[in-house]
């Protein structure tokens, strides 16, 4: 059962997507230019993401186990590191140089879009990276 659920939540995440332009790389790449034309849109959905995440993730910290999962998985770390900021740095980077992100690369890459292909695969390509050199340090 829990398989439809997730099912249900990213078909609505990348509803949302669609509806609010997030799919759309001008779009991002609008918000992130604040030299030229700005649009500010993407602030006001990011704050509403950020508004119904805080409140979401307090409810979920009382139950023990989800309704229509089998465990709870919150985040737990706390401490900000090389290793965090190496990440957000780099997402951000690519982030404003695709004006893709991974949501909105599957959308795309759904809808058959040349961009979304080329990004899911550099994504894909960079996660096996990752997985390669995290298992020759440990």
């Amino acid at each position: 059962m829990h398989i439809v659920f997730s099912l249900l939540a990213g078909l609505l995440f990348g509803l949302g997507l669609i509806v609010s332009g997030l799919a759309t790389p001008q779009k991002v790449l609008a918000f992130l230019d604040v030299t030229r034309v700005w649009d500010p849109s993407l602030a006001l959905v990011m704050g509403g993401a950020i508004g119904v995440s805080f409140f979401a993730f307090r409810m979920a910290q009382r139950h023990h186990r989800p309704r229509y999962g089998e465990k709870m998985v919150l985040p737990v770390a706390t401490q900000i590191d090389k290793r965090l900021i190496g990440g957000a740095a780099l997402f951000g980077i690519g982030w404003g140089l695709a004006g893709i992100c991974p949501g909105p690369g599957l959308v795309l890459l759904g809808a058959g879009a040349v961009k979304g292909l080329v990004f899911v695969l550099a994504m894909v390509a960079g996660m096996l990276i990752y997985q390669r050199l995290e298992q020759r340090s440990s």
